[in-house]
Parts: C-alpha cells; sequence; structure tokens
C-alpha cells in the first residue's frame, strides 16, 4: 500500500495547485458571466476551444514521450531534455512567425475580422504553454511538486489579479463616469473582451520566465547506480534520440488531436451549424450559455486533472514492478469512488452550485450537467486505462481509439445539432468518452491485462446515479432538502468507505 500512498500524496500536492489553480480560474467564470453578455462570453469559450488544440498540436506528444524514455535506463536524460526543448522552441517559433504572418486571415475566418490582435496574442500564450509542459513535466518526473506548484499558481494568481483589475476596478470606474490616471492611461473600453486574452497573455509570460532556470539546467536521472545508466550520447541534441522519440509521440499526437475534437469541437460546430440559422449574436449566446454551464462539471475536471499529474509518472515507474497490474486496478477502483462522491454532490447541491453563473440565461442548460459528469468520469476511466497501450508501445492504438471518438463526437454532433443544439454536444461528449473507455478495455485485457474490479465499479457509479435520481425525485424544498441530501451523501461515503476498508486491511493482512 505504500506506493499508492505515494499516489494519493502525489496527487494531494498536484492537487493543492493544480485543482486550486483551476479552482481560481473558475471563479472568474461568474466575473466573465457578470461583465459580458452571453454571446461575448461565447467569444472567450470559443477562443480558449482553440487554444487547448493547439497546445496539443504544438508539443505533439513529447510530454508522454519525456515520461517514457526519461525511465529508461539506455538513454542519457540530459540528451533526451534538451533533444525536446531545442525542438520545440523551433517548432513554436515557426508557428508564432505564420500566426503573425497570416493573423487577418485567420481573423476573419473565425469572424472577427476587426479583432486580428486576438490571433497574435494567441499565438504567444500557445506558443509559451507548450514549451513549459516539457521544463514542468521535468519537474513532475523529479517529484518537485513543490516547486511546480510555485509556478503553477504564480500563472493563475496573475491572470486573477489583473482579470480583476481590468473588469472589476477599471470597467466599472470607467461606466461609472469615474476617471484617474489609472483608467485613463491602462483602460479602453473597445478592448472589451480581449482584457482576458491580455491576462492571459501576460500570466503565460510570468510562467515562462520562472521556468527558464529549468530549461537550461540540465536533467539528471535519479539512480541507485549510476553505472548501470547506459549513456546514448553526450550530445545536447541527438537526431537519433529525436527520431525515436517522434516514432513514440507522433500516435500521442493524433490521440491528443483526437481529445482535444472530442473536448472542445463542440462548441465549434455549435457556432458554425447555426450561426445561418439563428444569427451571430444568438449562436454566440448559445455557446457562452453552453460553456458556462460545462464549467459545472468543475470538480470532476479538477480532480482528474490533479490525478493525471500525478498518476503519469507514477504508472510508468510502476510499470517495472511485478505487481504492477494489480496496482493499476486498486487505483481505478479508488479513482471511480471519488469520482461518485463528487457526482452525487454535485446533484445534490447544484441548486447552491448554479449560482455560479450569476444570470438565469445559463440555468435552461443545467439538465445537461448529470450527462456532462458521466461523459468526464469516463474520460477520467480511460486515462487510468490508457498505460496498457504506453508501457506496450502500443501508442498507435491509443490514437485509434482517440480518432475513434473523434469521428463519432463530430457525426453525433453534425446529425443531431441542428434539431437539439447543446443537448445533442453534451450526449455526443457522453458516448464518445463511454465508447472509448470501452474499447480501451476491451483491447487492454487483450496486451496488458489489469484485474479491473468491474462488479465493484458498475456498483459505485451505478449506486451514484439510482441515489441521486431517487432523491431527487423527492422534490423536497428548504431544511429538509438540505438534510438529506447532506445526509445522503454522508451515508455514501460511509458506505464505500467501509467496502474499501475491509478491502484494504485484507490486502495489507
Amino acid at each position: 500500500m505504500s506506493t499508492l500512498k505515494k499516489l494519493a500524496g502525489q496527487t494531494a500536492i498536484y492537487g493543492l495547485s493544480s485543482i486550486l489553480g483551476r479552482f481560481l480560474n473558475y471563479i472568474l467564470t461568474p466575473v466573465f458571466v457578470a461583465a459580458f453578455t452571453t454571446a461575448q462570453y461565447g467569444i472567450i469559450s470559443e477562443m480558449y476551444s482553440y487554444v487547448a488544440f493547439l497546445v496539443v498540436l504544438l508539443t505533439y506528444g513529447m510530454e508522454t514521450g519525456y515520461f517514457r524514455f526519461y525511465t529508461r535506463s539506455d538513454y542519457n536524460p540530459k540528451t533526451v531534455y534538451y533533444t525536446i526543448i531545442i525542438t520545440l522552441l523551433f517548432t513554436t517559433g515557426m508557428y508564432i512567425g505564420l500566426a503573425f504572418a497570416f493573423a487577418q486571415p485567420i481573423a476573419e475566418w473565425l469572424h472577427y475580422p476587426q479583432h486580428s490582435e486576438y490571433v497574435t496574442w494567441f499565438a504567444i500564450i500557445v506558443g509559451l504553454d507548450a514549451i513549459a509542459q516539457i521544463p514542468l513535466a521535468k519537474l513532475r518526473a523529479h517529484n518537485k511538486a513543490f516547486r511546480f506548484a510555485f509556478i503553477s499558481l504564480s500563472n493563475v494568481f496573475v491572470n486573477i489579479g489583473l482579470n480583476l483589475f481590468f473588469l472589476w476596478y477599471c470597467k466599472p470606474m470607467y461606466e461609472s463616469g469615474q476617471h484617474n490616471w489609472i483608467i485613463d492611461n491602462l483602460y479602453n473600453p473597445e478592448i472589451g473582451v480581449g482584457y482576458v486574452f491580455i491576462s492571459n497573455l501576460i500570466a503565460s509570460i510570468i510562467k515562462f520566465l520562472l521556468l527558464v532556470p529549468e530549461m537550461v539546467k540540465p536533467d539528471k536521472k535519479h539512480v541507485v547506480d549510476e553505472t548501470k545508466l547506459i549513456k546514448t550520447s553526450n550530445t545536447i541534441f541527438s537526431k537519433r534520440v529525436l527520431k525515436e522519440l517522434l516514432f513514440y509521440s507522433m500516435p500521442l499526437l493524433i490521440a491528443g488531436l483526437a481529445g482535444i475534437v472530442n473536448e472542445t469541437i463542440d462548441r465549434i460546430m455549435l457556432k458554425r451549424m447555426m450561426i445561418g440559422e439563428l444569427g451571430e449574436e444568438a449562436t454566440q449566446g448559445m455557446v457562452g450559455i453552453y460553456g458556462g454551464v460545462y464549467k459545472l462539471s468543475i470538480i470532476i475536471t479538477l480532480f482528474i486533472q490533479a490525478f493525471r499529474y500525478a498518476a503519469e509518472p507514477f504508472f510508468f515507474k510502476e510499470g517495472t514492478k511485478e505487481n504492477a497490474p494489480q496496482t493499476y486496478a486498486k487505483v481505478m477502483n479508488y479513482f471511480v469512488v471519488v469520482c461518485a462522491v463528487i457526482y452525487i454532490f454535485v446533484m445534490l447541491f447544484l441548486h447552491y452550485l448554479k449560482h455560479f453563473l450569476p444570470k438565469e440565461a445559463y440555468w435552461e442548460a443545467l439538465d445537461i450537467v448529470p450527462i456532462l459528469l458521466f461523459a468526464n468520469i469516463f474520460l477520467g476511466m480511460y486515462y487510468n486505462q490508457s498505460i496498457w497501450y504506453k508501457l506496450t508501445n502500443r501508442t498507435a492504438s491509443g490514437a485509434i481509439i482517440a480518432v475513434f471518438g473523434a469521428v463519432l463526437t463530430i457525426c453525433i454532433n453534425y446529425i443531431f445539432i441542428p434539431y437539439y443544439t447543446f443537448y445533442a454536444a453534451a450526449w455526443a461528449t457522453f458516448a464518445c468518452y463511454g465508447s472509448m473507455m470501452l474499447i480501451s478495455y476491451i483491447a487492454g485485457q487483450k496486451y496488458y491485462p489489469v484485474p479491473y474490479s468491474i462488479i465493484k465499479i458498475l456498483f459505485y457509479l451505478g449506486s451514484a446515479f439510482g441515489i441521486t435520481y431517487l432523491v431527487l425525485s423527492l422534490e423536497l424544498e428548504g431544511p429538509a432538502r438540505d438534510f438529506v441530501h447532506c445526509f445522503t451523501l454522508f451515508a455514501f461515503c460511509c458506505m464505500t468507505y467501509f467496502i474499501e476498508f475491509r478491502k484494504t486491511k485484507k490486502i495489507s493482512s
């Protein structure tokens, strides 16, 4: 159990930075909702959909490739690290140059012809964030969680501070007719939602500068006996290492791009498919409403991210041990338990959580919250299972599964969005992640069998859904509702703790 305790500890530390960081960023959502119209918030939601896609494209699987080659004894970690950094610097520089050169045509394609500056700002944001992934990965590989947390939270606090400055201080002051030196020199109302992007840009630059020491510092592998480390090369950059990294990582790029399609294409397709029927303003508002309600699945999303930060290097290190499959099965079991608890919490207290979106126009889409919650649980389970193709060097299989999910997402959205708008988008996400999870499980059991407790997983998820449905069907109000909901959540936690504690006690005895 010591390995699982270590994973839990790492998840907690990374969670402090990633969960707290993303949670603080999500707190900006009600700020944006209050400051802008649904159509303006739709611009923010759409632009960040492209950001997620471009970051994956520009890192092209090198982050996971770094973890894989870092754990191998026949590679010099310094050569691997600098080969990746130099390659990313080159490709990212080309991307930024092209974005600056074609900013206006891109802005016109996005239907923002008057705002080509959005393209240039995001080119820099995406470029810096892509390069930053590798030194951040090095910090994770060396278990420097506190350094990782400091840099991540610094980025978050700068971003939040600037957004609050522009939207909570400058904007209200200007609109109320009050002027001072700060307002006159630092605020221009014509920029509007652009201040959200400017804040992100400054925060990304500061994070990049904080990571510069990690970029230039050699990467050393922590081994007990240095004589067992077979060095492939003493060079900083190796074409042979790059070739092998690309061979391993390219399928992960395809999988990553397909994953981003699954995650963000719905907002893009909503706009593209409905703009002719509803008009630009109404369609942008619909995208904003869907993007805002999507944020209510925040807690599961945050937990999954924190878990992934800790689990990926952990899984690779455990992969060399004989009992690794049993460890992965236990991790999956505990992961599902936490997700089930989060699902019950969100659904039973959605009547409070909905005020996270302070405008009632967003509440019309609350019906999609349970769909998106389960979709994200399936995605987290898929991430757990994905270790089978990473350890067996079958990354092409991961790419095929992700591409299948992307095709399914696009098809469902294309067929049903004209009839069901964002409801179709939510169900497409559910179907995509659910099918990917099932396919990955079936394939994984063939090439790298892991004894997952299927009955127990189904029990936890089915209980979470069934209990929540029954309690909500009572339609209680006031203090009675809160008491019953709290008791239900507490009872479920006690039940899962009792089951898992007995199992843990039996394992350790």
